[in-house]
């Protein structure tokens, strides 16, 4: 262990836990620690994740008439029959989609001559590319023809590919380009990233997809696993292959569908926070869990609506739909709904069984300074993260919020809770790009991700509950927030920013010993400061309705003295 990390982490651990301190808190987590059934959410997850999910196909439809049936259990109304009285109601949004939907039925994939095939749907349930369309019925035969010239254009030029099947150790839509634009039937193509381990996992494909939506295709592209591709390239050493084919897909013009379901503030109806998770792709933790998991978080707020031991001021709203799409309609194509909207939440992968992925669950930040300056104990996955510039800096108390909410959690059972500097690709950006505070929910890495691989098995109701119970605890507190949790939340920040000057002056003592740059160091701190003083700023909205004066104070004075802290910190550092 870093020896200048160590006084500030020993510092951290012995803070008191939080929620410990704070009645209102406690009450919700009692109450939704016992509701939440991890049961019904792990049943929705077996539902959803047999179902091949892109927007507009069965699979995504049938999943979207599962959650609406779990709502209409729960006791929500269709906005269509509803009163102006009833606090939960729902919808289902129907769109007609510009391209086409896409679904696999079958396929199969050989080598003419042996009898155990290379791939079959059965078993790899992602070989086929999106996109893909239809050999004739059966199956065909094709010649093989392998290259190493993916986008060298003359050399490729050179090749004779009508009719026959291009395999190149590429992405399977920079193959299938190269091979369509020459006239072969179809391709093959190869490339699973190292988080994946695929010389362990042999037999995972990853999900892709080829150019197409636009009309039905009459290509097809099929995705290898390491041991087809090994199994392949050993078959064309000795010398030339003929591959039997047979794929058979659906592709048809058909709406989009999203489910909303809302819990009516009866004092704020407007102000809102928004909880979204993604239908669309195929697997059991991505995201047949995130949609699991919410289903089971709007079961019970109803139930404790009914039984009157929630009662929101503002609103909380529950939407499923295609990842990234429906959130940003959502967010973007009602401007006076947007002005409501306080807080968004994805959650995405958040069933991971970790002993079995080897993921652990993680909060994405909204960019902070650990975006800019990611040293110490803070990582990008990798899944994929890159420095951000300091004008990307979104400050704001919800991510210490979120944090100190799971950490309330963990103190009662153990779980493993970290966070990572942000990265997007999920349905937080969303709300981000429309300047509203949103977090992603996830785990990461999974050796698992997006392949066929992302399965039942590999699903912790455990960890869903985890999940669910501090999401829902989280968005319960802000949309009903009395003066004292206000006055416990602001106090509970502006601690968490004294540590976290703390560990940062360790880190910059140390950079400075090391011969590093003291006005650099000085400005990381500063930097530090400002944000935590403007996310103390930012709770000017905890109490609906406008802050109590006794609220307002305390964030003037928290406010205060994390500047005091920020220069004594930056005083501290050694001169050069």
């Amino acid at each position: 262990m870093n020896r200048f990390l160590l006084p500030a982490l020993l510092l951290l651990a012995a803070i008191p836990a939080s929620a410990q301190t704070d009645r209102g808190l406690q009450g919700y987590f009692a109450e939704v620690r016992k509701a939440f059934n991890e049961k019904n959410a792990f049943e929705t997850v077996a539902f959803v994740e047999k179902r091949w999910r892109l927007a507009g196909n069965r699979g995504f439809n049938e999943s979207i008439f599962y959650v609406e049936d779990i709502l209409k259990k729960a006791g929500y109304i269709d906005e269509k029959q509803a009163k102006p009285s009833d606090m939960l109601t729902y919808r289902i949004e129907k769109r007609p989609m510009k391209k086409y939907t896409w679904e696999p039925v079958d396929a199969k994939l050989e080598i003419v001559g042996e009898s155990e095939p290379l791939l079959s749907f059965k078993t790899n349930r992602n070989m086929l590319a999106i996109n893909s369309g239809s050999t004739a019925e059966g199956g065909q035969e094709f010649e093989l023809v392998y290259t190493d010239q993916i986008g060298k254009e003359t050399e490729l030029d050179k090749l004779d590919l009508t009719n026959k099947v291009l395999f190149a150790e590429r992405p399977i839509g920079q193959v299938y380009n190269a091979a369509r634009k020459r006239g072969a039937a179809g391709a093959l193509g190869y490339g699973l990233p190292a988080y994946t381990q695929p010389q362990k996992h042999i037999h995972s494909i990853q999900f892709s997809g080829i150019a197409g939506g636009d009309s039905v295709n009459t290509g097809f592209g099929i995705l290898l696993s390491t041991a087809a591709k090994d199994r392949l390239k050993k078959a064309l050493a000795a010398g030339s292959v003929r591959l039997r084919i047979s794929t058979v897909t659906r592709m048809y013009k058909a709406d989009e569908l999203t489910i909303v379901a809302d819990v009516k503030g009866n004092a704020f109806p407007d102000q809102r926070f928004v909880f979204s998770a993604h239908v669309q792709e195929p697997g059991a933790n991505d995201n047949a869990t995130g949609v699991g998991t919410l289903a089971e978080m709007a079961r019970i707020t109803a139930a404790m609506v009914r039984n009157k031991t929630f009662s929101p001021a503002r609103s909380i709203t529950f939407l499923w739909g295609d990842e990234i799409v429906s959130t940003g309609r959502y967010v973007n194509e009602d401007k006076t709904r947007a002005k409501g909207i306080l807080w968004g939440m994805s959650l995405d992968m958040v069933g991971e069984d970790v002993k079995r992925t080897g993921g652990s669950f993680l909060i994405e930040k909204m960019p902070d300074p650990s975006a800019v300056w990611t040293r110490g104990e803070e990582k990008h996955t990798e899944w994929g993260g890159r420095p951000l510039n300091e004008s990307r800096i979104t400050p704001h108390y919800f991510n210490d919020y979120i944090l100190n909410r799971c950490l309330d959690q963990a103190r009662t059972n153990g779980w493993v809770v970290k966070t990572n500097p942000f990265e997007g690709g999920s349905d937080h950006t969303p709300f981000l790009e429309a300047k509203i505070p949103g977090l992603l929910m996830w785990h990461f890495t999974d050796v698992f991700y997006h392949t066929d691989s992302d399965r039942l098995d590999n699903v912790s109701a455990w960890e869903m509950k985890n999940v669910g119970v501090s999401a829902l605890v989280s968005a319960m507190v802000l949309t009903s927030m009395n003066e004292s949790t206000a006055l416990f939340l602001v106090e509970e920040l502006k601690q968490t920013a004294f540590r976290r000057l703390e560990i940062e002056t360790v880190l910059s003592k140390g950079a400075v010993e090391k011969n590093g740059s003291r006005d650099a160091e000085v400005h990381i701190l500063e930097t530090w400061g400002r944000y935590y003083q403007e996310a103390l700023g930012k709770m000017d909205d905890l109490q609906p309705g406008g802050n109590s004066a006794a609220v307002l104070q305390a964030i003037a004075a928290a406010q205060n003295e994390v500047k005091i802290k920020t220069q004594q910190q930056t005083a501290s550092l050694p001169a050069r």
